[in-house]
């Protein structure tokens, strides 16, 4: 029987062993406590704000329900306001300073917002929900920038997916954190709800202290003519001397295909942001981004966020009420998603690719959202709790059948996809601009879902299941297979103007791939023979 592990290289793109060895796996996993920062962030607030010492603490122990769905409102999505803005200011650390001490600064301006969470007080609270939104807005951008430009192509999607598996891994134990608080510490003194917010310290102090010893990107190093940096980190992470012929073939690959985009350019490869913004307009390049664009909008607006956020509301607007029984319910949620996501990343993504998991895991997900939504209106849940019978346990069947098959498909590959396809001259930029624009359709969300609750109720799952048919659409007509193709290899797929239908863009890149291999071999076959002499 197969090994599910095993991936296959195409012929003549043979890597030694050492390639995939612990080294690549390695720097994936430092990294991505920055996720892990991003997944608590998202799963202990809900469930935090739902605790009887946060509510004494801030007064939402006797007011509306409106009240109540205002503050919730802006105490989630203050954070997302700070990652935006974070978001921003991360592209030009990343580009002026590099990846990996963007990351570092980041985790230390999360650690101080996360403090100031701590204090009791609104103002503070509010202070300190942007200033970690800052951290993780910066960092989450820049992670899967690094680990791409990192990995080898054979397992890229592995070790990008590593992002996913440290956020679901932090989500869940954001979920159980406040049950176990919930359950074991009374809810007259605050130590109950300072506990799930100190844990933030955790992966942001575990970030600094695992990727302070790994080496900055290759391809920064190389986009900023730092050649022998970009050997000798390339010649760690891929454990071989540099003076290996395969590393120097992959860097005369990086520095060919860099110096390609320079000559490209208008300005002749003048480094000014305006220049680099245009770009992005550019045939070839515009189409990419606008795939990205709409990949993150579609990811928000299939509802992950709203249940990440709101899970307790979610199961009592299904019938499941009561504190503990909805952090339980909750929390199994994370379980379920946390092992959707390691499935996905360990053997699905590389193995059958992006856009069918796009597809496949899109039509589940959206069936479940159209049954809590159907069941919701006929219960009529929301108004009055529903008894426990086998259509509520089917609704609450139907959250975790949601939380699987969107974990292993648009949980993920969004931002895998969007780190991978654009150049490595303006790969900072165009992630920065898509994933402002994910956190902008995420604040939307997230603010938007109370006011959902109260006004369209059953409606809320109707909306984002039709979504969730968009999705699906667009993935099967528009989105490309991106698995196992090289990133200076990725013009080739795109093309002048990305085809409408992905099967043919698929086709064209298998045709072009051997064609400029030949080219590009004779250019680097010197450098090679030398090496080998």
């Amino acid at each position: 029987m197969r090994n599910p592990f095993e991936l296959k290289e195409r012929p003549g793109e043979e890597a030694p062993k050492e390639v995939y060895g612990h080294r690549p796996y390695l720097l994936a996993f430092a990294a991505s406590w920055a996720s892990a920062m991003y997944g608590y962030d998202s799963a202990f607030i809900g469930g935090t704000m739902s605790l009887p010492s946060f509510q004494a603490a801030y007064g939402l122990t006797n007011v509306s329900k409106q009240a109540r769905a205002a503050l919730s409102s802006n105490i989630v999505s203050t954070f997302q306001g700070g990652a935006f803005f974070g978001c921003a200011i991360g592209f030009f650390l990343a580009e002026r300073w590099g990846r990996k001490i963007s990351m570092l600064i980041s985790a230390v301006v999360f650690m101080v917002g996360a403090g100031l969470q701590l204090a009791g007080n609104l103002g503070c609270l509010y202070a300190g929900r942007a200033l970690t939104g800052l951290g993780v807005g910066a960092s989450a951008m820049i992670l899967p920038i690094y680990v791409s430009e990192c990995s080898p192509a054979l397992i890229r999607g592995r070790l990008v997916g590593v992002f996913e598996i440290m956020l679901q891994v932090a989500l869940v134990f954001g979920f159980w954190v406040n049950y176990g608080v919930n359950q074991n510490i009374p809810g007259d003194t605050d130590e109950q709800w300072h506990i799930p917010v100190a844990v933030q310290f955790v992966p942001a102090g575990l970030l600094l202290i695992s990727l302070a010893p790994m080496p900055e990107s290759p391809r920064w190093y190389a986009s900023k003519g730092r050649m022998a940096e970009a050997a000798k980190s390339l010649s760690w992470i891929r454990h071989l001397p540099e003076d290996h012929p395969y590393v120097l073939r992959e860097l005369s690959v990086i520095e060919t295909a860099i110096t390609h985009e320079v000559e490209a350019t208008a300005h002749g490869g003048r480094r000014t942001y305006g220049q680099m913004a245009r770009e992005l307009t550019q045939k070839g390049i515009r189409n990419r981004l606008v795939i990205a664009f709409a990949m993150v909008l579609l990811q928000n607006l299939t509802g992950i966020n709203a249940v990440n956020y709101y899970s307790p509301s979610i199961f009592q607007s299904i019938g499941y009420t009561g504190t503990s029984t909805g952090l339980l319910a909750t929390g199994i949620f994370g379980i379920i998603k946390m092992f959707a996501t390691i499935v996905y990343a360990a053997i699905l993504v590389d193995r059958f690719g992006r856009r069918p998991l796009l597809i496949f895991g899109g039509i589940f997900a959206g069936l479940a959202m159209f049954y809590l939504g159907v069941y919701s209106k006929v219960s009529n849940s929301f108004v009055s709790t529903p008894p426990r019978d086998a259509g509520a346990n089917t609704a609450v069947a139907m959250v975790y059948i949601y939380a699987f098959f969107y974990g292993c498909s648009w949980n993920g590959i969004p931002w895998l996809f969007t780190s991978e396809v654009l150049p490595t001259r303006i790969r900072t930029l165009g992630m920065t601009v898509t994933i402002c624009f994910q956190w902008l359709t995420q604040f939307m969300v997230v603010y938007s879902l109370p006011y959902m609750i109260l006004g369209i109720s059953y409606g809320t799952f109707l909306f984002f299941g039709a979504c969730t048919v968009v999705a699906i659409v667009f993935a099967w007509l528009f989105v490309p297979e991106t698995k196992g193709v090289q990133l200076e290899d990725m013009d080739l797929l795109f093309g002048p103007d990305v085809s409408v239908f992905a099967k043919q863009a698929h086709a064209n890149y298998t045709r072009a791939v051997g064609a400029r291999a030949v080219v590009r071999d004779e250019k680097i076959g010197a450098v090679v023979e030398e090496a080998e002499v």
